[in-house]
């Protein structure tokens, strides 16, 4: 297990390495005048060479990168009481062009409204995906499984953004139930409105639009998966031996049947921080989608390139503890 663990972290460094490479050079390099963005319209010469020089574009590009990346990884110590507890890399991803402040401000303030619709979101999908696949295995062609599959059919064919309007329309407009827009603190409120109840209350639509895609694909596979397990000769032999069909059901087939659930959750945790703009866009969420629309339009690129590098480097810590918790379900894994 620690030999796999050291395997799947290495690669996870490497990955990041990459990635981050890709991404510099894809918003930093091409062509692009960033130097008369951070001197100013109505700059002149000796303004925008001082620009240049001040973002190091006048140095080679590995030099460029180097400086880039050992600002996010310069290892600062991290004291309690004047007394240094432990290291923590400094995670310097620059300064906005617009706003004039640290990009981790923006991306401290933006992520935990993302993290909050994404894991909240999760938890709803699973919650609707795991008791209708079950049941829809267990009763194939029954009136449940064609609602099932209907619902399948219906979430996986229409858009996250179609289903949010429907949705602040229907529940939000119409009938008044839940509010279609802004965001609450779930601890330190910095609107009108905050705490755990708030925070649900604004969050439940947003939540159900989020999963409504994903729960819908979870359906189909857990209904797929559990189908399979029970044709399978181990649930047979222990029926052969009597064993009783809940025990047969939860340690034979389900156990069987979800693995593959797991590493699906951890990879489209990643991608469902993509398809979180949507949803984001449509509540007014303040999460790091709405945050790089607008940074988008105003072109203003450390923004930009600072939330992909976060997300990426979320992505990657989500896929490997996923990856972790998969070898120690399945033992196989590892000796793969």
């Amino acid at each position: 297990m620690i030999r796999y663990l050291i395997r799947r972290v290495l690669w996870a460094i490497v990955l990041f390495l990459v990635v981050t490479m890709v991404t510099y050079v894809i918003f930093f390099l091409v062509p692009n005048d960033l130097a008369a963005k951070v001197a100013g319209q109505g700059s002149n010469q000796e303004q925008r060479a001082r620009a240049i020089h001040y973002l190091g574009l006048d140095r080679p590009v590995y030099v460029q990168y180097s400086r880039f990346l050992w600002r996010m990884i310069k290892p600062v110590p991290v004291e309690v009481a004047g007394v240094p507890v432990f290291v923590k890399p400094q995670g310097d991803l620059g300064r906005s062009f617009v706003a004039a402040r640290p990009v981790n401000e923006i991306i401290k303030s933006a992520a935990p409204v993302t993290a909050s619709l994404v894991f909240g979101g999760v938890v709803v999908w699973m919650l609707i995906a795991l008791p209708v696949g079950i049941l829809s295995a267990l009763r194939p062609r029954s009136l449940l499984d064609r609602v099932s599959m209907t619902f399948v059919l219906i979430g996986i064919s229409a858009h996250p953004v179609w289903i949010g309007l429907i949705f602040a329309y229907v529940f939000g407009y119409r009938f008044g139930w839940f509010p279609i827009q802004g965001y609450c603190d779930f601890i330190n409120p910095s609107t009108s409105c905050g705490g755990p109840a708030q925070w649900a209350y604004h969050m439940f639509l947003p939540w159900l639009t989020y999963a409504i895609l994903f729960a819908a694909l979870y359906v189909r596979m857990i209904r797929a998966n559990v189908l399979e397990a029970m044709n399978e000769d181990y649930v047979r032999t222990a029926r052969a031996k009597g064993a009783p069909e809940h025990r047969v059901l939860r340690s034979h087939v389900l156990r069987n049947a979800l693995l593959p659930v797991v590493t699906m959750l951890g990879m489209d945790i990643g991608v469902g921080l993509g398809g979180a703009i949507f949803t984001e866009t449509i509540y007014g969420l303040p999460g790091l989608g709405s945050t790089v629309i607008r940074a988008i339009g105003s072109n203003d690129l450390p923004i930009v390139l600072g939330v992909v590098v976060f997300a990426t480097f979320a992505i990657i810590v989500l896929n490997l503890i996923i990856d972790v918790l998969y070898a120690w379900i399945d033992p196989r894994i590892r000796l793969s």
